[in-house]
């Protein structure tokens, strides 16, 4: 099967407070961008990566990730994954879709995500377990219940599709969805999931640029 990565990449970062798309904020020397497309495209069995660029800086982040194609994403995430699928060759038939902001995203989480599609399955997520308690809250942030949290995850990217499947839920969306996964779920497809890896956080906050720094600083004292 031939496999292609799509890299969302087009968010403002306003909650980083960052002047620059968040795809462009640094860390360790080099920009969430380049660290994303680095991970999936270090994956063995991923022939293209293709990035959802803000539109008004497609050819700034093309400098960066020459290896890439890169295209202009749309106004949602939802659009951005959407444009880029469309850009992928017609040969590809297995699509990871990963958010730049979890560029440390362990090579083995993106392997186990593309072997589970190769295998057979429709849709794939990688999970991690909730270490916190979970509680239900009404309008007035009034607890309503605690949540057992054994049966719940955190999903993380990348997601795995087979294209078809994909194209499909975006064709039949009928509005804003959280990730790709859940447009599979309303069609009534089945997501199987892998396991997923505390260093694939999602930078979104300055403290987890401290945590994504953490990671990097750790990970270049054991190579």
């Amino acid at each position: 099967m031939t496999a292609g990565a799509i890299v969302v990449a087009a968010g403002r970062g306003e909650r980083l407070g960052a002047d620059v798309p968040k795809a462009l904020v640094r860390v360790g020397g080099r920009t969430l961008l380049e660290h994303a497309v680095d991970a999936v495209q270090a994956a063995a069995g991923v022939d293209i990566a293709v990035v959802a660029a803000p539109a008004e800086s497609v050819d700034e982040f093309a400098s960066l990730v020459p290896s890439a194609r890169v295209v202009a994403g749309g106004a949602m995430r939802q659009d951005s994954v959407r444009l880029a699928l469309a850009s992928l060759p017609a040969d590809v038939d297995v699509v990871l879709v990963h958010d730049a902001a979890r560029a440390f995203v362990p090579v083995a989480v993106v392997q186990r995500v593309l072997a589970a599609v190769n295998a057979g399955a429709d849709a794939v997520v990688p999970v991690v377990l909730l270490a916190d308690t979970v509680k239900e809250v009404d309008a007035a942030m009034s607890v309503v219940r605690t949540v057992d949290r054994a049966s719940l995850r955190a999903v993380q990217t990348p997601q795995g599709f087979r294209r078809d499947v994909l194209e499909r839920a975006h064709a039949a969306a009928t509005g804003p969805a959280t990730d790709d996964a859940a447009l599979v779920e309303a069609l009534g497809g089945v997501v199987t999931t892998v396991d997923g890896s505390p260093e694939a956080l999602k930078v979104t906050t300055p403290f987890d640029l401290v945590v994504a720094d953490a990671v990097l600083t750790q990970r270049r004292a054991h190579v």
